[in-house]
């Protein structure tokens, strides 16, 4: 069975992020969106690891091999111990392929995990979770990147900071 893992932050999950699970799906027999749970990182994050794997499980719920889990550590290890083969990662721009290709060289000295590039869809090449969470914290339409239920979180959660900043 081929299995792959697509990593990530998912802080909010995006529709380019879907994009590259769904293209994924078509490639693996299994798929698994792994979820970094990193607490260091946890205060300056939008959703908790618990949010951001409950809103991939809805979005992904379509995908009849796809499953969501939360790991942190070392990604290589999350793979060891669940038998997966590859890596999925999404490519918008040569920047990105630079510090991918230094990760996947890294994570290949570490175990026999193999890295697959895809290439984002044209339509997502800009598109990255910090940058709907800026243009949202100002109020800019973020609902053509974002699943319809992220919107709606997404939404919540910004105006609740709001009205924590304002009290």
């Amino acid at each position: 069975m081929r299995r792959a893992v697509c990593p990530g932050s998912f802080d909010p999950v995006t529709n380019g992020h879907l994009d590259i699970v769904a293209r994924a799906s078509q490639l693996f027999d299994e798929v698994v969106v792994a979820v970094g749970v990193n607490k260091s990182k946890s205060k300056a994050r939008l959703f908790t690891a618990e949010e951001r794997m409950g809103m991939l499980d809805e979005v992904c719920s379509a995908f009849g091999n796809v499953t969501v889990a939360g790991f942190d550590g070392l990604l290589t290890t999350f793979c060891q111990e669940r038998g997966i083969q590859a890596i999925v990662k999404g490519l918008r721009a040569v920047s990105d392929f630079d510090y991918e290709l230094q990760m996947a060289q890294m994570n290949s000295s570490l175990t026999a995990v193999e890295t697959v590039f895809i290439p984002t869809s044209p339509e997502y090449s800009f598109l990255a979770s910090s940058l709907v969470k800026e243009v949202a914290t100002f109020g800019g339409d973020v609902s053509s990147l974002v699943p319809s239920s992220v919107l709606g979180r997404l939404t919540e959660r910004l105006e609740e900071r709001r009205s924590e900043e304002d009290r």
